[in-house]
């Protein structure tokens, strides 16, 4: 279990894995994947019909990937531009998920306090600082595009003065971004406590159980799950799970597995805190091109984390990529470049690969000929996608010809393209990856916005 990170370091018990998986199941649906995309579908599927049998097999334990190491961002966020979404699905369809995705990170709070789980969820908003005057002009920008595709100040606003101080404060801050729609959560308590919900609703959950091969249905037979030591029949087969997918075989092309690090500090005083705001547990990152993400954690700790570890070839998914020093160092230096005034030590360092899709854009599908669904590819948004995920899927499954909010996503139902073959997509990615370094270096250095930044657009688009 990945005992250096915080958020299992902090559960008040610990973890007994459940039984694996040791003699053949029949059931309506087999789950692959114990996170957050697989144990909100068992939740959303036995919501709607309490008689289902559903199986969830998990490889560690529920929550040892991505759903319980994560940053913490209940967010509205989409890991494609406005534009983007506009351009693919056109301006109904932008607003329609806008809306849905927004209303998620209240229904997501919602679901948690009517399961009885604490999940430290605390409902601040989210700002993105700009730290130099090319970060300002980049976050206004975006503000004025927001308004032209009708996003108004009560969604995304531009905040600096006084009004910045009421919510927080990091050196050098010119202004921020600011937006309601995020929520801060200890994701391992969120997660552990619905695999528990789940047990309690009827779902077999099996863990240790490793899935080896799964065999899609046909008119004569059934889907099928391969396990280590058994097998599953069922009637559909939800594959939910994300950064591991390409461990599966035939998926090493389906996403890439981006490794995204955290650091976490000891408890910090009351001084710190009343210096530095956040009272409202407000989730912050700034407008580099490296990815960074914080949050104030219910003990008073701040909890960070980013991008920069690179991509592995082959979608190379191994524990030792999990801790890479350099990083782990290069997040602290960011941190206390923060907050200069801040004290004590760094307690834990972890990390974990999380999906991304080619397009950028999450899938949630459902193939009834073959019987196989899948849900993924939120590339770090995924705390709130994976909730709508599943509730689509649910719905999918469940009432195939009923149309519903999440069903009428644009990315439900749509099959992505696939990644490139090796060496082209280390090529790629470890050169986007390499080029938001070099952007950021020169932003820093020189306030300017460098050719790298431009190349990088480029590479993304």
């Amino acid at each position: 279990m990945p005992s250096q990170s915080l958020w299992w370091s902090s559960l008040e018990q610990a973890v007994t894995p459940r039984a694996a998986l040791q003699h053949h199941l029949d059931v309506d649906v087999a789950i692959i994947g114990g996170g957050f995309t697989g144990l909100w579908t068992a939740r959303e599927l036995l919501r709607r019909d309490a008689s289902l049998r559903i199986a969830v097999l998990e490889k560690e334990v529920c929550g040892f990937g991505a759903s319980g190491r994560n940053g913490g961002w209940a967010s509205g966020l989409f890991p494609m531009s406005n534009a983007s979404v506009i351009g693919r699905y056109g301006h109904e369809s932008f607003d329609h998920q806008r809306r849905v995705l927004q209303d998620a990170v209240v229904e997501l709070g919602s679901s948690t306090r009517s399961d009885g789980i604490d999940a430290r969820y605390v409902h601040g908003g989210t700002m993105n600082f700009a730290r130099s005057e090319v970060q300002v002009a980049r976050l206004t920008q975006e503000i004025s595009s927001a308004r032209d595709v009708g996003i108004g100040a009560h969604d995304l606003s531009w905040i600096e003065g006084t009004d910045l101080d009421a919510h927080g404060r990091v050196a050098g801050a010119l202004g921020a971004q600011f937006s309601p729609h995020c929520a801060r959560i200890d994701p391992a308590r969120l997660v552990r406590g619905l695999s528990d919900v789940n047990e309690r609703l009827g779902a077999m959950i099996f863990e240790n159980t490793t899935v080896t091969r799964i065999i899609p249905g046909r008119y004569d037979r059934r889907a099928e799950v391969i396990t280590v030591g058994a097998t599953v029949h069922a009637d559909f087969v939800v594959r939910a799970t994300e950064g591991f997918t390409p461990n599966l075989p035939h998926e090493r092309r389906t996403v890439v597995p981006l490794y995204s690090l955290m650091i976490a500090t000891e408890p910090l005083s009351k001084d710190f805190w009343d210096d530095v705001g956040f009272a409202h547990y407000e989730t912050f990152a700034d407008d580099r091109h490296l990815i960074i993400y914080g949050q104030r954690t219910s003990d008073d700790r701040i909890a960070f984390g980013g991008r920069g570890a690179p991509y592995h070839f082959g979608s190379s998914v191994e524990t030792r990529f999990d801790s890479n020093q350099k990083v782990f160092e290069k997040l602290e230096a960011t941190l206390r470049e923060f907050f200069p005034m801040m004290e004590g030590s760094i307690t834990h360092a972890w990390g974990g690969p999380l999906a991304m899709a080619r397009d950028h854009s999450p899938f949630a599908c459902v193939d009834y000929d073959s019987g196989l669904a899948s849900a993924g590819g939120y590339t770090g948004d995924g705390v709130v996608l994976s909730h709508v995920a599943a509730t689509a899927l649910a719905d999918l499954i469940t009432s195939p010809d009923t149309e519903s909010d999440c069903t009428r996503l644009p990315f439900v139902q749509r099959i992505g393209r696939k990644w490139e073959f090796e060496p082209f997509r280390w090529i790629g990615i470890n050169a986007g990856l390499s080029l938001a370094s070099w952007a950021d270096r020169v932003e820093s250095k020189h306030d300017r916005v460098s050719r790298a930044s431009r190349w990088l657009d480029r590479l993304v688009d």
